[in-house]
């Protein structure tokens, strides 16, 4: 099994990535470069740090890839906010993508706090 699969911060983010590139496939053509880009790049981002972190020696480098984890992991949150604003998700999809930004947010961040 690769390193990154046996933590459950890298599973739910990996879930996030999934929920989010379904749920910008139905946004407007004309945010395919914008905020549907953002959007998914930042959730993959905030994933594969933690699938790079995991491949590194180091607690301090592991460390700092949760760091830019988290980085992403808020980006997302403010994304998915402008998307429900412009009323390009329902209220429900809303509410399903931020509980699954939290709990992978939260779960990076105990895993950092867990590696001093």
């Amino acid at each position: 099994m690769a390193p990154h699969k046996r933590f459950v911060a890298w599973q739910e983010s990996h879930k996030l990535v999934l929920a989010v590139y379904k749920a910008t496939e139905s946004f407007p053509k004309h945010e395919l470069y914008g905020l549907t880009s953002q959007l998914r790049r930042a959730a993959f981002s905030a994933a594969a740090n933690l699938v790079e972190g995991a491949s590194r020696r180091g607690r301090n480098e592991f460390r700092r890839f949760l760091d830019i984890s988290l980085g992403s992991l808020a980006e997302v949150e403010y994304g998915l906010e402008v998307a429900f604003a412009l009323n390009y998700v329902k209220q429900e999809v809303h509410l399903a993508l931020e509980t699954q930004q939290r709990r992978a947010q939260f779960l990076t961040w105990k895993l950092k706090t867990s590696m001093r």
